[in-house]
């Protein structure tokens, strides 16, 4: 069973900035060792070099048009606007002192 030296699990361990007791080290010399090995194969993929295809459909998605429509007066709605000093609503204090 090949493993990884404890210096190498700490080297790692300093470099994810996380204290790793003795036992841990034992058990990472073993699963860190094996997730290198997985992570070589990827390199006997065939046509990993190739260029990568993100996604394999194409948008056509076109923009809606822009319809031009009538605005709304202040003064229409100011009706159901319970407190208004001019063009300023006045809204309740949502902040906690």
């Amino acid at each position: 069973m090949e493993k990884l030296t404890k210096e190498e699990v700490m080297h790692v361990s300093d470099l994810a900035r996380i204290y790793v007791s003795e036992e841990e080290i034992e058990n990472y010399q073993v699963e860190l060792k094996q997730l290198l090995d997985d992570v070589e194969k990827i390199k006997d993929v065939k046509g990993y070099d190739d260029e990568i295809l993100i996604a394999p459909t194409e948008h056509t998605v076109t923009p809606r048009e822009d319809i031009e429509k009538d605005t709304v007066d202040f003064n229409d709605l100011k009706v159901n606007i319970p407190n208004t000093f001019g063009n300023f609503v006045e809204v309740p204090v949502m902040i906690n002192e």
